[in-house]
């Protein structure tokens, strides 16, 4: 397994094998990131404990117990002050969506700066209008069969994030944890590991300003498989949410710790004669092309019934989809899977580009590639995901038959994930949807945005449950109420057994006064700025020392710039300090187990 695909990026361990993956999962930005000129606020700095090191290791757990005392504080809020806190770290994420997108795109070279607008605002402030109204917090009384449900949060969320999709990742998950009173520490992809922590810090600021405790919001620096196989398997890491591919999933199910993981897709499209061909066209054509195809919803395989094939297509030629001849195709196919695998340059570039480095000329304003072939067979690499605007096509001669191949595409992957049907005839859709294993179908409507609930009334996620069919634990798109539990008090059936009344009974309440800050060892450096309560640092959005200190603090222990320190501390660097104390940890370890 690469550090990339364990870090959770959809399909981008395939991707990480360009030069600029390379530099990321070491560490290091790619020149133009935003984070090239100056590093990021909190990141390790030269001479800290190498990622991957027993020390990095340690710190990292240090956030997990940071998360948990956090988390433990979070779960006694009353209703009003988590909408409070959801709803200011909500705008603060839409504020800067134009931003993150930008960013993205120039840090990953994956996708379209604009579509990425769109999701990191339909994941920050969309999120929280869909859910504002749903109540968490609250007992839930059922008189009739004399059962109080109370909420239990999960606690500690350990949400790693995809290079594809990757602030809108961290503003999906972030919201949802805010929701239900968990605390989330997030671990980005290493190829979108500097935008993605921005974002996490941007988020965590606004949470704490609204009154959230201290470290409701963590992000994980310079991630490793080392360091996320510890994390996952952590007793502290309450739930993992890991959107990526079959690869994290997997590791996440197998860490001992409950997971809500999400398979890969694969989507088959089907267009029988009975559709509105321009409509059909038009939708196509826009969602293969959305964020160029980086989502893991957008058609994979277009299935057209013979006589509905050449209006369609040529509707979608309109729409700046160049159809290919044999050779052209021969020529695409040989670019996109060198040795039968995925080419990772090509996820999320343009079709001119990659249309251009397959040695074929087509229109710059050229959208989707359409490469025909006859049969949805395994050896045919056309027929896989591809995460870059290139559909394959097939004929079907009857919507029987292109059912029929619409299964064959899901075998060969995306099992429980999407697919797609433009008909107007009821009982082909319902048949469709019957015979394709797959838990959403997308009718009448393109497959990227439709299945990922923002052009449906599916719920709006960034992940995507593939139940049984797909290995997943769970078979919807992820909502906040996957993260929460309810414990139900039950009352004797009994008809004359008395049921209370608990129309007065809140659950919550609001803290007094400012939250008090995580608690800091003493003889740890910068324990001398405290806070009000005199534990820990100062919260707010004040200028003051105390806020620099915690600004700098993104693991869970201050760092000497900040201006906190003992007397003497400064003769001791901070990579030794942190390896002597995670080898005292590990010898007191060992001395217990003796």
């Amino acid at each position: 397994m690469t550090a990339a695909r364990a870090a959770g990026g959809h399909a981008a361990g395939r991707a990480a094998a360009s030069p600029a993956a390379d530099r990321l999962a070491a560490g290091r930005p790619t020149a133009g990131s935003p984070a090239a000129a100056s590093p990021a606020a909190g990141s390790p700095a030269a001479g800290s404990p190498a990622a991957g090191s027993p020390a990095a290791t340690h710190r990292a757990r240090q956030m997990l117990a940071r998360a948990h005392w956090a988390a433990g504080a979070f779960t006694g809020y009353d209703r009003a002050s988590v909408l409070r806190i959801a709803g200011a770290v909500a705008a603060a994420a839409h504020s800067q969506a134009r931003r993150y997108a930008e960013w993205a795109v120039k840090e990953t070279g994956f996708g379209v700066a604009e579509h990425k607008v769109i999701k990191n605002e339909a994941c920050s402030l969309g999120v929280f209008e869909r859910y504002r109204d749903e109540d968490f917090v609250s007992p839930r009384i059922d008189a009739e069969a004399k059962i109080v449900s109370l909420p239990r949060p999960a606690g500690v969320v350990l949400a790693l994030t995809p290079s594809t999709n990757p602030v809108c990742s961290v503003f999906f998950k972030v919201i949802l944890a805010l929701l239900t009173r968990n605390a989330i520490v997030v671990s980005p992809h290493p190829m979108a590991q500097d935008c993605c922590a921005d974002a996490a810090r941007l988020l965590a600021g606004a949470a704490t300003e609204a009154g959230a405790p201290d470290g409701t919001i963590q992000v994980v620096q310079d991630v490793t498989v080392p360091l996320i196989e510890a994390l996952m398997a952590d007793p502290v890491t309450s739930v993992i949410v890991a959107t990526g591919g079959t690869a994290v999933v997997r590791a996440a199910h197998r860490s001992g710790n409950p997971a809500l993981g999400v398979g890969p897709g694969n989507v088959p499209v089907l267009v029988d004669a009975t559709a509105d061909l321009a409509a059909a066209a038009r939708l196509i054509t826009e969602s293969k092309a959305f964020d160029n195809a980086v989502l893991c919803t957008n058609e994979s395989v277009l299935i057209v019934e013979d006589p509905a094939a050449a209006g369609l297509l040529r509707e979608m030629q309109r729409r700046h989809a160049v159809l290919l001849d044999e050779a052209g195709r021969d020529k695409l196919r040989d670019y996109l899977f060198p040795a039968g695998r995925l080419n990772g340059e090509a996820i999320g570039k343009d079709a001119a580009w990659i249309a251009a480095r397959a040695g074929l000329r087509v229109p710059p304003r050229t959208k989707v590639l359409l490469a025909p072939f006859d049969l949805v067979l395994p050896e045919e690499k056309l027929a896989s995901e591809k995460l870059c605007p290139v559909l394959g096509v097939v004929r079907a001669q009857s919507p029987a038959q292109g059912i029929e191949a619409a299964r064959a595409v899901v075998r060969i992957g995306g099992a429980g994930h999407s697919a797609a049907v433009h008909s107007q005839d009821p009982p082909t859709i319902i048949r469709f949807a019957e015979r394709v294993p797959v838990l959403r179908v997308a009718v009448n409507a393109g497959n990227s945005t439709g299945s990922a609930g923002l052009d449906t009334n599916l719920a709006p996620s960034m992940t995507l449950g593939t139940g049984f069919a797909g290995h997943s634990s769970i078979g919807e798109n992820l909502e906040p109420r996957h993260l929460v539990n309810w414990t139900q008090v039950a009352y004797h059936s009994a008809a004359d057994a008395v049921f209370h009344d608990f129309g007065g009974v809140t659950s919550g309440q609001p803290p007094a006064g400012p939250v008090p800050a995580y608690p800091v060892a003493s003889n740890l450096p910068g324990a001398g700025l405290t806070g009000p309560a005199g534990n820990g640092p100062a919260l707010g959005g004040g200028a003051g020392p105390a806020a620099e200190w915690s600004a700098s603090w993104p693991a869970g222990r201050p760092d000497r710039a900040a201006g906190g320190g003992q007397a003497g501390s400064a003769a001791v660097p901070d990579a030794i300090r942190e390896q002597l104390r995670a080898l005292i940890i590990e010898e007191l370890q060992q001395l217990g187990k003796g």
